[in-house]
């Protein structure tokens, strides 16, 4: 068992949800959860992007409401996301980031910052459910 996890969404109405939670080796989990049940994974800089994206996006349906991320959950999220980044560049970006999430910017400003973010051409909902399906899939050990 691990640290308690913030749910950000459901992947459809009966979906599983998606979120993340901290780990004891200052990083972050991909937390995906069926019911009571969840199964974690290692989380890459940009499934956290992709969480916070999704969740100013408001495109996945309501997250357990015992579980749901707040504001200041996804603040923390992005910074962590900030501080440990080695480029420069992408450094920069996400500070942009930071502050829009801190400021309390309007979501479609916080999304269009968070977006510069992310690698590729893949969308952030389009991660979070390949990465679900890549957890939920995996044998465990």
């Amino acid at each position: 068992m691990g640290a308690p996890a913030c749910a950000v969404g459901r992947l459809g109405p009966d979906g599983p949800w998606v979120g993340f939670a901290p780990t004891l080796d200052d990083g972050y989990a991909l937390v995906i959860g069926v019911g009571h049940a969840s199964e974690r994974a290692p989380a890459e800089a940009a499934d956290l992007v992709a969480l916070a994206v999704a969740y100013f996006e408001d495109a996945l349906d309501e997250p357990p409401e015992e579980l749901a991320a707040t504001h200041g959950d996804i603040g923390a999220l992005v910074r962590h996301v900030a501080e440990h980044e080695p480029d420069a560049d992408r450094q920069d970006l996400l500070a942009e980031a930071v502050d829009a999430v801190d400021d309390g910017l309007a979501a479609d400003e916080v999304i269009r910052r968070l977006s510069r973010c992310l690698d590729g051409e893949e969308g952030a909902i389009a991660r979070l459910e390949r990465r679900t399906r890549e957890i939920v899939s995996a044998p465990t050990t």
